[in-house]
């Protein structure tokens, strides 16, 4: 009897599993899964695990990573885009002409930790937040390369924003492209701050936008530790602001 419990117990665990892996592409997004499905990183979308964790406990344990006043403690790296403090936001803006810029923490060791902040865009643009991060010279130009938590912007009606990028690496580590990422693709707001938050443990990361569950990447252990970076893309006009960015490192 004692066995046979056990072995049901088993069976539901690995049942729970394989529901957690299973993944279809949902209707309106087969385009995108035919663009991006021979990129290096395009994972199997029957083998993707979904993220249904509620989003981490934000209120303790957490230091602030941007001052409200100035760019103490960030470097830009990248591009020429430009980068300045007003009313306690860090503003990002596109410099026509320009690769794309990451605004850097000086900090380049972020290994295990849970990250937050806030977006809105005054002039729409494709963004995001680099993580465990690092940066190569690659001719004259220096390259950020890394995972990077996509924040898409407002014109673009893939859905994507809390997917995971390989910037400079092979393309998308977690594309939103399942049915099961309905509820994901909806979070972003048009209007007002998005809230971003990253859970990044060992090989394991997950992310929220605005409380809405997103990616639950597994990594091969390629990136374990670096800076993070504010994405500012190659364009010829864009504005972000950011606020409130806070990471709290894990133990």
């Amino acid at each position: 009897m004692k066995m046979k419990i056990v072995t049901q117990v088993g069976a539901a665990l690995l049942f729970g599993s394989l529901l957690a892996a299973a993944g279809t592409i949902a209707e309106s997004q087969k385009s995108w899964f035919k663009k991006y499905q021979k990129q290096v990183n395009a994972p199997d979308p029957a083998k993707m695990l979904l993220n249904d964790d509620k989003e981490p406990d934000l209120k303790e344990g957490f230091i602030d990573l941007f001052n409200g006043k100035d760019l103490s403690g960030w470097t830009a790296k990248g591009g020429k885009a430009s980068f300045e403090v007003k009313n306690g936001s860090l503003i990002g803006t596109a410099v026509p002409n320009s690769p794309s810029t990451y605004l850097c923490t000086d900090k380049a060791d972020f290994k295990d930790f849970v990250f937050t902040c806030e977006l809105q865009w005054a002039e729409d643009l494709n963004s995001g937040v680099m993580f465990r991060a690092a940066s190569r010279m690659k001719g004259e130009h220096e390259e950020v390369f890394g995972p990077q938590v996509e924040m898409e912007g407002l014109g673009k009606e893939r859905g994507w924003s809390g997917g995971v990028y390989g910037q400079s690496c092979g393309g998308y580590f977690y594309p939103l492209w399942l049915k099961e990422h309905e509820a994901a693709r909806g979070a972003l707001k048009k209007e007002g701050w998005n809230r971003l938050t990253l859970e990044a443990k060992g090989k394991v990361v997950k992310t929220w936008v605005n409380g809405v569950p997103a990616s639950h990447w597994v990594g091969d252990g390629t990136f374990t530790k670096g800076f993070f970076g504010l994405q500012i893309h190659k364009a010829k006009k864009g504005e972000v602001h950011f606020r409130n960015l806070r990471v709290k490192e894990l133990n």
